[in-house]
């Protein structure tokens, strides 16, 4: 008997668990998932709920319903991975042998990896939404929030969605518009970015979304620490953005036990080959999701695209067969723009967000790049797609691959040009939650 180890029952591990379960042999390969969590989030929920869309019922389930029938379940926390021996040791002693493992824990926010923001201010003039918890002090703070500067802070890149902290800002203007509180709050996005996006065409169309808005950005800020009791950021250059409620984006790190196996890199995620997801160092592991050192975004949609790939070269990887699919980077994200309007992107390794229409060229229905009502209408509907048709598995017609087809390529071409002498303008890190 085969045993492929999947350790991590969110996006990624449940696609692949239900994905490959009816694809092998149950008389010859045992499929185990691993996860200490016992309850799934769907994360681009929280994005909503400090502005009382969503509740904590409305995005979470049992894991263990949403994984098939003929995969093994083991709740339990990973202490360790023994990559020479193919050993995964758990927190309570047990150890599970593997023939392939695939990594798939995730990443999350580290508050306490930045001086002074895990303070005894925290969910009381400090709160991320990234996480259900932080989400809901959240929405209990702006229900009766009176007013002042909210600033939103990225801490460091990689994030997950690195797009929501940007939409949340939209939907933040919003929502004080509508609460009559206009003019009394200021909006400031500090990120260590050189501009608040890093590709141009979208650069220009996020921009002007951020100016409309009135919302400032604090551009190329590395932040050194938090002094919570004068509230302000403190950058390692020495400047400093005064806040009276600070919405923040912490370290991402992906889990312990990565960093301990020496499986990973500084932030724990784990360097693989960014086509495939086989371990740059071991042939039998794979990393997929979030847990991944990819050069795209950390988001739903990589998860999506990526695991349909994944699936296709572990038949043939396992025959001992060259592995033909090659994954191109290829992403996808709504971004909320507030007033029941969204915007679409969509873009891989090697080509920035264009305008068009998607999926279907001239028909869509959904813009690229352009605020429209339909886009805002798809980003509410990726819930019911998600627990309905992306983790049990079921296809969709989508392709794994980005299309130029529908876009309006003569602006890359045009921005080549223009930008083919600098370097300001590099990979992006969209990285979205899991994401939005």
């Amino acid at each position: 008997m085969k045993r492929l180890l999947i350790l991590g029952a969110g996006t990624a591990g449940t696609m692949v668990a239900n994905k490959l379960r009816p694809k092998l042999d149950e008389s010859e390969w045992n499929i185990t998932v691993v996860d200490q969590d016992e309850t799934h989030y769907y994360q681009p929920g929280f994005l909503f709920m400090p502005f009382g869309e969503y509740t904590r019922k409305d995005l979470e389930k049992p894991k263990q319903e949403l994984i098939h029938d003929g995969i093994d379940v083991v709740m339990a926390e990973v202490d360790a991975v023994d990559a020479t021996a193919s050993t995964v040791t758990l927190a309570n002693g047990d150890a599970i042998t593997y023939d392939y493992l695939v990594i798939a824990t995730g990443t999350s926010p580290r508050p306490a990896e930045t001086p002074g923001l895990a303070s005894d201010e925290w969910y009381k003039s400090v709160f991320d939404f990234y996480t259900i918890d932080g989400a809901e002090a959240l929405a209990a703070k702006l229900a009766d929030w009176e007013g002042g500067k909210l600033v939103v802070n990225i801490v460091e890149m990689p994030i997950k969605c690195p797009v929501a902290p940007m939409e949340f800002l939209f939907l933040a203007e919003a929502f004080f518009d509508e609460k009559g509180l206009g003019d009394k709050v200021e909006l400031e996005y500090v990120t260590p970015l050189p501009a608040a996006f890093t590709k141009p065409i979208a650069a220009k169309h996020l921009g002007e979304m951020l100016e409309e808005r009135h919302i400032s950005v604090e551009p190329d800020f590395m932040l050194e620490s938090v002094d919570t009791k004068a509230r302000k950021l403190i950058s390692y250059d020495e400047r400093e953005v005064a806040y009276d409620l600070l919405v923040t984006i912490p370290v991402n790190m992906g889990a312990d036990f990565v960093g301990r196996s020496g499986l990973g890199d500084e932030l724990n995620h784990v360097p693989v080959d960014k086509h495939t997801f086989v371990s740059k160092d071991h042939a039998n592991i794979f990393a997929l999701g979030d847990a991944a050192a990819l050069p795209t975004s950390k988001a739903g949609s990589v998860a999506h695209f990526s695991v349909d790939v994944f699936v296709e070269n572990f038949m043939e990887y396992i025959e001992g067969r060259p592995m033909h699919e090659k994954y191109d980077g290829h992403a996808n994200c709504f971004v909320e723009a507030g007033r029941g309007k969204g915007m679409l992107i969509d873009f891989n390794y090697d080509t920035e967000p264009l305008p068009g229409m998607y999926p279907v060229p001239v028909v869509g229905p959904f813009s690229l790049l352009k605020e429209t009502r339909t886009n805002h209408f798809g980003k509410l509907m990726a819930k019911w797609m998600y627990w309905n048709l992306l983790l049990p598995g079921r296809p969709l017609p989508l392709r794994s691959e980005m299309s130029l087809a529908g876009k309006h390529v003569e602006l890359l071409a045009e921005t080549s040009e223009a930008t083919a002498d600098t370097d300001d303008f590099p990979i992006p890190q969209f990285t979205n939650t899991g994401g939005n």
